[in-house]
């Protein structure tokens, strides 16, 4: 009697076997929502067939133009960013307006950041975004590969 089982093992990828990756995308080009998905999904490496939850496999992002990030609707008039220190009456509320003139760069991090996981992992994946307010970035070295948001393919 002889049986014969097939056994299928799961792929798993370590981070070290993997190429690191760098890409860029221009925040002018898309709404703030969608580009933040777009980068969320390729710093925790979910755009690759090599993806694994429990290891960072996922791109370096750098973002240049925040400060022409695009909003759609009336967000300019009625986005509001709420800190909260801990203290009683401690909420602040800054407008997407003033956010825009002081910290350009922190509207696309923040964006990104609240898509991550909440883990150690996910903060792992956050220093791997750079997001700059205007086109210069020290990043040129790594060659980042720049991002089309118009199509959904990554230029060569």
């Amino acid at each position: 009697m002889s049986s014969s089982s097939t056994t299928h093992g799961t792929t798993f990828t370590r981070a070290a076997e993997l190429p690191e990756r760098w890409l860029l995308f221009d925040a002018s080009h898309a709404p703030l929502g969608r580009m933040a998905a777009r980068i969320a999904m390729h710093l925790m490496g979910k755009d690759q067939p090599a993806y694994t939850a429990s290891q960072l496999t996922g791109a370096h992002v750098v973002v240049i133009n925040a400060e022409h990030a695009v909003v759609t609707g009336k967000k300019d008039e009625q986005k509001y960013y709420d800190f909260y220190s801990g203290y009683a009456g401690g909420l602040k509320r800054i407008p997407i307006a003033r956010m825009r003139e002081r910290k350009p760069d922190e509207i696309i991090a923040l964006a990104v950041r609240r898509m991550l996981p909440k883990s150690t992992l996910g903060k792992q994946m956050y220093k791997r975004l750079k997001v700059y307010a205007g086109t210069d970035h020290p990043h040129s070295a790594q060659q980042p590969s720049p991002v089309d948001m118009r199509r959904s393919a990554v230029q060569r």
